[in-house]
């Protein structure tokens, strides 16, 4: 993973850059996460949020409910309607962007799955990973298990 990590929307229109290493990553099994990758799940990329800068194009904003009664604001294409990143606003320290929008994605490895009551039957856990049956009260499991990796992997 070299920084600054690049990707956006589907179209090209909307361009973004992370400045600093990412907290975590995660899957999410939740009803939202599913909806939206049209998938079993949907991967996150947590960052800090003064590391995201847009770099072509001005996203929309959408605000929503997630499943956990939390308020999300999410940042759409307006051309092609690509959601590549989330602002949790009961966390406004992060963003949450969706690693199909990265331009490498080969780095990426979840460290952690949340939501596992509304995960698919089929679907096979890591025991090895930080498990939340719902949406984690506290992030700093999630955020010390990618450190330890990264500390493992050497970079």
């Amino acid at each position: 993973m070299k920084l600054p990590l690049s990707g956006g929307c589907q179209c090209g229109a909307l361009r973004y850059e992370i400045r600093a290493e990412p907290l975590t990553v995660y899957v999410c099994h939740c009803g939202e996460c599913q909806r939206q990758s049209g998938s079993a799940f949907g991967m996150s990329v947590m960052v800090p949020r003064p590391a995201l800068v847009y770099t072509r194009g001005t996203p929309r904003r959408w605000t929503r409910s997630a499943d956990s009664g939390r308020t999300i604001a999410s940042d759409m294409c307006e051309a092609c309607g690509v959601r590549p990143v989330n602002h949790p606003t009961a966390n406004d320290t992060v963003s949450i962007v969706k690693p199909g929008t990265l331009d490498d994605t080969r780095w990426l490895r979840p460290v952690g799955h949340i939501w596992t009551k509304s995960a698919q039957p089929w679907v096979t856990i890591p025991g090895d990973c930080v498990i939340h049956e719902g949406h984690p009260a506290d992030v700093s499991g999630l955020i010390a298990a990618w450190k330890k990796y990264r500390e493992g992997i050497g970079e």
